[in-house]
C-alpha cells in the first residue's frame, strides 16, 4: 500500500514537472508567435508601400512613353532639317 502511494506520488510529481515545463514553452510560443505577429505586420506594411510605389510608376509610363516619342520625333526633326542644309 506505501508503495502505491510512492509510486502515485511519483507520478504527481512528474506531472507537475510535466505540467511547469508545458507552461514555459506555452509562455515561449505565445512571444514568438507576436515576435512574428509584429514581423508579418512590418511586411504588410512594406508590401503595401512597395506595391504603392509600383501603382505610381506604372502610372507614369504613358506619360514617360509620350515623352520619349515627342523627344525621338523632336530629335529626328532636328536630324532631317540637319540633313537638308547639308544636302
Amino acid at each position: 500500500m506505501i508503495s502505491e502511494f510512492n509510486e502515485l506520488s511519483d507520478k504527481i510529481g512528474l506531472l507537475a514537472e510535466m505540467t511547469h515545463a508545458l507552461r514555459r514553452e506555452n509562455a515561449q510560443l505565445r512571444k514568438d508567435n507576436a515576435a512574428l505577429a509584429a514581423d508579418n505586420a512590418l511586411y504588410v506594411q512594406r508590401m503595401r508601400e512597395a506595391q504603392e510605389r509600383v501603382e505610381a510608376l506604372l502610372e507614369k509610363i504613358p506619360e514617360l512613353v509620350q515623352a520619349g516619342l515627342e523627344q525621338a520625333a523632336s530629335e529626328a526633326g532636328a536630324y532631317i532639317a540637319e540633313n537638308e542644309k547639308e544636302a
